[in-house]
């Protein structure tokens, strides 16, 4: 039941073809499986790499928006996919995106050194929490676009007569996965949001580590359509944000 409410896995395999039409390619393609997306173009990133992982909905394909604006502020960026999602293999989950989630970072680092960023969209949100509690990678920062506080706490108010906590066996406890991250987070949070109502993202602000976060309303978008109300300039103040606070 979790998995039918969570997950909405995609076995299509980005084409050739697609992938030319927007300038990307695959990200670390081995043995006939990959870990990502990530243009074509060899633009130099001084601001260095953000891994984003996207939402439940739709494949890392479907974020092909993300890279123009912060490819234009100076970042390099791989979108992510997960197990099941894009024809990859694997299982749905918690477990498995976040220990899928680590390997592709780990790789990023790898390639790519510092500075390093995770950009978690809704569910992405989940799992990049979780791999940055988890990972030994120096991650710089964090972006979180329309986040959550827990499953739990989502589950709760959508079904308030269930025994939610009985049946979940994921958890995405953001606020717990986050409490001793010692770097700067964004929190981007869409007004009317109606797949995550925004309570959620006040809530997950409101435990996070003091002095170190900064929250955006962006006002009059919904859960999906909040890259409409969005432009460069957004970007560019999430990202100043959690460039200003440099690893030492």
């Amino acid at each position: 039941m979790q998995n039918k409410f969570l997950y909405f896995p995609s076995s299509e395999v980005p084409s050739e073809r697609m992938l030319a039409s927007v300038n990307m390619k695959l990200w670390q393609k081995i043995d006939g499986d990959y870990r990502g997306l990530i243009s074509t173009l060899d633009a130099p990133a001084p601001g260095g790499t953000i891994v984003l992982f996207h939402g439940n909905g739709g494949t890392a394909f479907d974020r092909e928006f993300y890279l123009e604006p912060l490819m234009k502020l100076g970042f390099r960026v791989i979108l992510a996919e997960y197990p099941k999602y894009g024809g990859r293999p694997g299982k749905v989950g918690e477990k498995p995106f976040v220990a899928d989630g680590l390997e592709t970072v780990r790789f990023a680092y790898q390639k790519y050194a510092e500075p390093l960023y995770l950009l978690g969209e809704s569910l992405g949100c989940g799992v990049a929490a979780a791999i940055a509690r988890q990972t030994d990678v120096p991650i710089a920062g964090i972006i979180l676009i329309t986040p959550w506080d827990s499953l739990a706490s989502v589950a709760k108010s959508l079904f308030p007569f269930l025994p939610v906590k009985m049946v979940l066996t994921d958890k995405y406890d953001n606020i717990e996965n986050l409490k001793n991250y010692p770097r700067k987070i964004s929190v981007v949070a869409a007004e009317r949001d109606e797949i995550l109502p925004i309570k959620h993202a006040y809530n997950l602000y409101a435990n996070l580590p003091e002095g170190r976060k900064k929250m955006w309303v962006i006002k009059g978008a919904g859960h999906n359509d909040w890259p409409f109300y969005a432009d460069v300039s957004l970007f560019k103040e999430i990202t100043d944000f959690i460039k200003a606070d440099k690893i030492r």
